[in-house]
């Protein structure tokens, strides 16, 4: 017979509850943390870096981050006494990794974080831009994310033509593992990363000095193509494709926080980690799903811990970014990529099935898919911009057509 953990239990004339420390939360949380952050950190690195970042500006961007998440996790967890997970942006990270470097170099990367900041903050207190953005069709903006994912998902297979052995060890540990349990495929892929590098003699040395990164105040510089071809996109990827399924999964186990104040903080937490040169932060979906689930604790009202704790952890993995950074910085970047890829398998095949799922939609889907992930650059100003507009200018002719 179990244990109810819910039923009180008198103790000298007081009344406690059995489970006053709600273990199981904690290590939902801990899970949670532990994926968010192995999952997806070589994504966010190598986009940092693809946009200008140096290593020591690519740790400290990875450390505003976590601990920017962290913060979030904790603050509106403890708020809301629900498990509001909070994570960076990986779909926009992958953005950064397929914009590239624009003049100006990183300086004009962290003026598109603060503006794309900006808008995430409008968006919670002004409800006709939230709106705005649910406005834009879901196909379009599945194709455009599916379009940016796509040059890291194919990643794995170019790894393989230039470092066989690798790459075939990474991708055959995470097949196998993703075979029994599917949010640990990456982490493991990680390891089986350093592996060989230790096996190579290519891992870092790293002691705790070089474990903790300094934080590099970094001077936004604003350039109108860097507000169209990352900040517009990156506002765009990260409500819809973070935020929204966000609050989508916590609907999903009957917790329904008010959205604006939400999407206000992780805003407010974005503007303030851009100047140290982090891109974004957001609600979670993958690790809300962890900490917001039956799994997570029986008493839906204790599951909160669980994003207090990941939020905790997060922030532990930011004052140690320095390690994760020095151990991309060695590795062949292939092998990231092709980390990257895997990470983000899942999230470009649900985007391509969403965006080409309604037939009537789907040759503007298409359209929009094709331009994002070209790598075509007019004016200064990427593809995924130009995505949306043909898509959705092909979208509006085909409309207007039917109607005439």
């Amino acid at each position: 017979m179990t244990a109810d953990n819910s039923s009180p239990q008198s103790f000298d004339g007081l009344t406690l509850q059995k489970s006053v420390f709600p273990v199981h939360a904690v290590i939902a949380g801990l899970l949670a943390a532990f994926v968010g952050c192995a999952s997806s950190f070589a994504v966010v690195v190598h986009g940092l870096k693809a946009v200008g970042a140096s290593e020591a500006e690519a740790a400290s961007g990875l450390m505003a981050l976590s601990i920017a998440m962290g913060l979030g996790g904790i603050i509106l967890s403890l708020k809301t006494r629900m498990p509001v997970s909070v994570a960076w942006s990986t779909p926009g990270a992958a953005l950064l990794a397929t914009t590239g470097l624009l003049p100006g170099g990183f300086s004009t990367a962290v003026g598109a974080f603060l503006f794309s900041s900006f808008l995430l903050v409008i968006a919670g207190l002004w409800k006709p831009l939230g709106r705005a953005v649910n406005a834009i069709p879901p196909a379009l903006a599945n194709a455009m994310l599916a379009g940016i994912l796509l040059h890291l998902c194919v990643a794995p297979v170019t790894a393989v033509a230039q470092m066989p052995s690798a790459a075939l060890s990474i991708i055959v540990v995470w097949a196998i593992v993703a075979r029994f349990k599917r949010v640990l495929a990456v982490p493991a892929a990680v390891l089986v990363l350093i592996v060989s590098l230790y096996l190579t003699g290519t891992a870092p040395s790293l002691g705790l000095s070089s474990l903790i990164p300094q934080p590099v105040l970094i001077e936004p510089h604003f350039s109108l193509p860097a507000m169209i071809s990352i900040a517009l996109p990156l506002f765009i990827v990260t409500m819809a494709s973070q935020n929204i399924p966000g609050m989508a999964v916590l609907a999903a186990h009957h917790y329904r926080p008010e959205p604006g104040p939400l999407f206000t903080v992780t805003g407010l937490l974005s503007a303030l980690s851009a100047p140290f040169g982090g891109h974004a932060v957001n609600l979670a979906a993958i690790t809300a799903a962890i900490c917001a689930g039956p799994d997570c604790h029986p008493d839906p009202q204790k599951r909160y811990v669980a994003g207090v704790t990941a939020g905790v952890v997060y922030i532990i993995f930011g004052l140690l970014a320095g390690g994760a950074t020095a151990l991309i910085a060695v590795s062949p970047p292939v092998l990231i990529e092709a980390v990257a890829g895997l990470a983000l398998m899942g999230a470009f095949g649900a985007a391509l099935m969403a965006a080409v799922q309604d037939a009537s939609e789907r040759e503007a889907a298409v359209v929009t898919f094709l331009v994002a992930a070209s790598g075509l650059t007019l004016f200064g100003i990427g593809g995924a911009f130009w995505g949306l507009v043909a898509g959705g200018f092909l979208r509006v002719l085909r409309r207007f057509g039917t109607a005439a």
